[in-house]
């Protein structure tokens, strides 16, 4: 017996319901309801298992996006996508890295639902206009003018300047190297001056409620040498995770000409649960 087409492809669904929903308890729970349709198919009646599948998630992730919605509406404070640890593997797929990252994972949360499947089906998954067009309900023409929205949307919201994994990596060991020592000097000196740093406790952990801007403010808030810091790959980059008084935060950050400009810190514990779980991640 071949194994079930399910199972084979499971890592490809889960990505696909991760990179439209950003959380991957939300995508466990989109890929149960998945299977529970999948297992009452009649499989002869399917000629493309994987594209069948796809579909599938896909509208299983647009139904829980937009039960979403409300609840972030009311999140406590800033709302991050849920971090996930990852080999560095990952990062050998450049465009798979990049579009996993979160950094873009929550420049997609500023797309509509439609617009956000659309997006990750196209751009990053490359599925057929046609096919996307079955997934969301929609024409394929319509698919091809909100695929293109959806691309100048994320293009003006990105980091302009693509860094290579090397320099990306230095600059992240030499940032937590100067959170290590707890040195303002050192901290100021790899971050750019106007870096943003975004912090996500959802009401559970201490984190400031809205971004902060400015090298100054920021190294005041992280120069405190009480803390573990390690280094770890987070969707497929190198990233941080920070220990302090027995509670963690994952950091994430935005590298560009050599400097950080943004920090992703996420430390609310129902988004931790992944941190010691390696996530297996494919296109």
């Amino acid at each position: 017996m071949t194994e079930d087409p399910f199972v084979v492809h499971r890592s490809l669904l889960f990505t696909v319901a991760y990179e439209m929903l950003g959380s991957s308890a939300d995508a466990e729970d989109v890929l149960q309801e998945s299977w529970l349709r999948w297992a009452d198919v009649d499989r002869t009646q399917v000629r493309d298992p994987r594209a069948y599948l796809v579909r599938t998630v896909t509208r299983q992730a647009l139904n829980r996006l937009r039960t979403l919605s409300r609840s972030r509406e009311e999140y406590v404070g800033e709302w991050l996508p849920e971090p996930l640890l990852t080999s560095p593997d990952v990062a050998e797929d450049i465009e798979l890295a990049e579009n996993v990252s979160i950094a873009m994972l929550t420049v997609l949360e500023t797309l509509g639902p439609t617009e956000r499947a659309v997006f990750v089906l196209r751009e990053v998954f490359e599925v057929p206009y046609g096919e996307i067009a079955e997934a969301v309900g929609k024409s394929a023409a319509a698919v091809r003018q909100i695929a293109r929205r959806a691309r100048e949307h994320v293009a003006a919201r990105r980091p302009r300047v693509p860094v290579s994994r090397s320099e990306q990596q230095a600059v992240v060991e030499r940032f937590l190297a100067a959170l290590r020592t707890g040195q303002l000097q050192e901290l100021l000196d790899v971050m750019a001056p106007d870096v943003v740093l975004i912090a996500d406790g959802g009401g559970l952990a201490a984190a400031a409620p809205a971004p902060i801007h400015g090298a100054a403010l920021v190294a005041s808030m992280l120069a405190r040498p009480d803390r573990v810091v390690s280094a770890v790959w987070l969707n497929g980059a190198p990233a941080g995770r920070i220990e302090i008084d027995g509670r963690v935060a994952a950091v994430s950050l935005v590298v560009e000409d050599g400097k950080v400009t943004r920090i992703h810190a996420i430390a609310n514990p129902r988004k931790l649960t992944r941190l010691d779980e390696p996530a297996e991640l494919t296109r």
